[in-house]
């Protein structure tokens, strides 16, 4: 599966273009969290920048249409790259096909579903595994993380992201066509709105898996970040990392920060099943359903550098990945080797599996439907 993605992947143009520059030619720009945009740039690829007035700056790709920076000020306000990615694209293209997922739109199915397959209808689809015998994250080679999407910059602080997936594709059914804007407010706000139709009933969850450092500092852990999630249940895993059915109370367990705490204080309980099954955390929270939608359901800080990370969605769960299988061997930004738990995941989502959990949310999108759905992320330091 990763040749036929490399392979698929030459067959889009993504190929450098590269050269000896003039010698009269000035060197380009580079951002503020040091990226040189010609280093993106392809027959098919480029780099873009989002930048607001308060020192904000996001940079991204439209190869997976990933987040590949974040750039905010500290508690000192020095600008501060706070998410995990790598500085050119054919890094993105070498360990996206090894399954590194750093900042990218994910889908048609965010998480996993288990034995690759889902009735829909009284008709059974048959979906690519990739994870065990399942399917992760859309499964193909050609999942929305592996693609070139389509791209209009509206403006220094928007940028729309579009692609079509055809009836069939990676064994998903219907003629998808989907948008992804990327916003940036003068509040620190980063804002990502979906929005998707179809003409036959499919199938549909989507996400971003970008990687948080709030730290900044890529080589080390972010265990002693403070977490608080508004959240009063997780779905229970067994150890292929697949839900159970089974809905557990975070009470008395190190699932629960309801109140502000520190990660790592619970990540290595192995007394606790569910830890020992995740690797540590790697679960779906459910958010209180009785929860201001207009208010965080979540927010996370470091103590290191003061940052604050509040968290804003409509879905009715997050899966809260703590990078427990990064291991250094992913290059990331400036040669950093990003080691284990050396980043966090908040993937806004409905349930892992819900096609095969018939009491868990539908995420049934139907002809004539509208799928939309919005998650912020914004940035502020104490």
């Amino acid at each position: 599966m990763i040749f036929a993605s490399l392979a698929l992947l030459a067959g889009l143009g993504l190929t450098s273009c590269g050269g000896q520059k003039n010698a009269t030619e000035e060197a380009p720009e580079l951002t503020l969290s040091g990226l040189n945009p010609t280093d993106f740039q392809t027959d098919s690829t480029a780099l873009f920048v989002l930048k607001n007035n308060a020192g904000m700056e996001v940079c991204l790709t439209n190869f997976g249409g990933r987040i590949v920076s974040i750039v905010v000020p500290d508690k000192d306000g020095n600008p501060t790259d706070v998410c995990l990615g790598h500085d050119n694209i054919d890094d993105y293209v070498k360990y996206g096909a090894q399954g590194c997922n750093f900042g990218a739109l994910i889908g048609r199915y965010g998480n996993r579903i288990g034995d690759s397959k889902f009735t829909l209808d009284g008709e059974e689809y048959q979906l690519i595994p990739n994870n065990n015998g399942n399917s992760l994250h859309g499964g193909g080679p050609i999942a929305f993380h592996n693609r070139i999407w389509d791209y209009n910059q509206v403006s220094d602080t928007q940028i729309d992201f579009t692609t079509f997936s055809p009836d069939g594709e990676d064994g998903y059914p219907g003629n998808l066509n989907v948008k992804v804007t990327y916003s940036l407010t003068e509040d620190n706000t980063l804002t990502i709105a979906y929005e998707a139709t179809t003409d036959k009933a499919t199938i549909l969850n989507l996400t971003n898996h970008c990687y948080f450092n709030l730290s900044g500092d890529g080589s080390k852990d972010c265990l002693d970040e403070i977490l608080q999630l508004d959240a009063n249940e997780i779905t229970a895993i067994n150890s292929a990392v697949l839900p159970t059915g089974e809905i557990l109370s975070v009470e008395g367990t190190p699932f629960d920060f309801r109140t502000p705490a520190v990660v790592g204080d619970g990540i290595n309980q192995t007394d606790n099943e569910q830890i020992v099954n995740g690797s540590g955390f790697d679960h779906n929270w459910i958010l209180n359903p009785e929860r201001d939608l207009t208010a965080a359901f979540g927010s996370i800080y470091d103590p290191n550098s003061g940052i604050v990370m509040e968290m804003f969605t409509d879905q009715p769960a997050v899966q809260f990945y703590a990078g427990n299988f990064l291991n250094g061997g992913f290059v990331g930004k400036k040669g950093v080797k990003n080691p284990k738990r050396s980043a966090f995941c908040f993937e806004t989502q409905h349930y892992p599996d819900s096609p095969n959990h018939p009491s868990f949310p539908s995420t049934v999108l139907r002809p004539g439907e509208v799928y939309s759905t919005c998650t912020a992320y914004k940035f502020s330091v104490k």
